[in-house]
């Protein structure tokens, strides 16, 4: 076969050695088609000391998700540079962010964050915090929380940082502490008063005259009714405050509300000397929890009978009712309903009045015990006057009297439930 193969080959006239050539050449072709197409195998990968490692936390191209965490959140590089920051951390802080950042309590924080360590492989390291007062452009406490997100490589280690501004947490906790403070203060010194004539009528009542033991009782009377009324504003007050943000939706006429008020201190004004005058329009109408607005205008009769009567003059208060102006820049509303409350009396200086309505503060220190009053009486109308969306505005100057006006807004739409 071989043979004849071979003599047929040369009987067409090719060399036999051509031939050879060309049955290699095909052996060739296909062995170089079966190694073309055959599916490789996938090499080991082998990572030498100079090769690029892989970033832990993802570059630009893939960034972290920072938008779907709470609160204003940066995303720091090792040395402190910002790589990424969320919407509200850009709403909140905007061109303060550096200012932050270079803090030495935050740069503090941010070294510390880098050297914790993780408590096993699965952890991440244990959170850092700081909190420290930034003075510009405002004063603001602000407080950082910083945790590192480990990598393979020190160059491509991140640090997540959640910022707060405690600001407004740190006032209302002073105002606490203020409060706890003079609350406990004016408790005090009516107990202490009691405490020691108590003392005194149970060692020496029975050698004590008469007049005396009824002077002491007096002033114990007193300083027993003082403390009654000062727990009786503390639980008002408390009160109000639960359902400040509880808008009224009774409608009240005005008419009504002056005729309670006038009931309740036409008495006051009997004495020679005093006088009630009222002025007040017709129609007028407010959207209002009627007795929360008879405590107002009492607080306010309240505040001029004990601090703005002076011992030999004539004193006259004016209470009165209208319609607010459509345009006044001192509301914020146009329209709605001017209560007010004015007197002829002592009057104030002008640097107590943006104090008036803080708690236990008081303008006359030197008033007999008799007539002291809480200090409470017109931070309960300004928490009273929040809850209705009005405001109160006070006018005074020495010798020429106090003026205190109540705006009301305009009577609407109910307001919503939970507003």
């Amino acid at each position: 076969m071989r043979a004849e193969s071979l003599a047929a080959v040369s009987h067409e006239g090719l060399p036999f050695w051509a031939g050879l050539v060309l049955v290699g050449a095909a052996v060739a072709g296909w062995g170089c088609a079966f190694l073309a197409f055959r599916r490789p195998a996938l090499p080991l990968p082998v990572v030498t000391e100079h090769s690029a490692l892989p970033p832990a936390v993802p570059t630009s191209e893939t960034a972290l998700p920072i938008e779907i965490f709470p609160g204003s959140v940066l995303l720091l590089d090792r040395l402190g540079a910002v790589l990424q920051a969320n919407e509200e951390a850009l709403t909140q802080f905007g061109d303060s962010v550096g200012a932050i950042l270079r803090h030495p309590a935050a740069r503090s924080a941010l070294s510390a964050a880098l050297r914790v360590a993780s408590d096993s492989a699965d952890d991440l390291p244990s959170m850092c915090s700081t909190t420290f007062t930034l003075d510009v452009p405002v004063p603001r406490t602000l407080h950082l929380s910083l945790r590192r997100i480990p990598a393979q490589h020190d160059r491509h280690t991140r640090v997540l940082v959640m910022l707060s501004d405690r600001s407004e947490a740190q006032v209302l906790d002073r105002m606490r502490i203020d409060f706890v403070a003079h609350a406990s203060h004016e408790l005090r010194t009516p107990l202490a008063s009691l405490s020691g004539f108590i003392d005194a009528l149970r060692t020496g009542g029975s050698s004590m005259n008469e007049g005396t033991r009824q002077q002491f009782l007096d002033i114990m009377a007193q300083q027993s009714a003082r403390l009654k009324r000062l727990i009786d504003r503390l639980l008002y007050l408390s009160r109000v405050q639960a359902h400040e943000h509880q808008r009224p939706r009774d409608l009240v006429e005005v008419a009504d509300l002056m005729a309670i008020v006038l009931g309740e201190v036409a008495p006051r004004f009997d004495e020679p000397g005093c006088s009630l005058n009222l002025a007040i329009e017709d129609d007028l109408t407010i959207r209002a929890d009627e007795d929360e607005m008879v405590q107002v205008l009492l607080n306010l009769i309240e505040n001029a009978l004990r601090y703005g009567r002076e011992e030999g003059r004539p004193f006259a208060v004016t209470l009165f009712a209208r319609r607010a102006p459509e345009r006044d820049d001192r509301w914020p509303e146009e329209g709605g309903v001017l209560l007010g409350v004015e007197d002829n009396g002592r009057g104030m200086e002008a640097h107590h009045l943006p104090r008036l309505t803080e708690r236990f503060y008081r303008v006359v220190d030197k008033v007999e015990p008799a007539k002291q009053g809480t200090g409470l009486g017109l931070s309960i109308v300004r928490h009273i006057l929040d809850r209705h969306g009005g405001r109160l505005r006070v006018a005074s100057a020495p010798g020429r009297g106090t003026t205190c006006l109540v705006w009301l807004p305009p009577v609407g739409a109910l307001p919503a439930e939970n507003s």
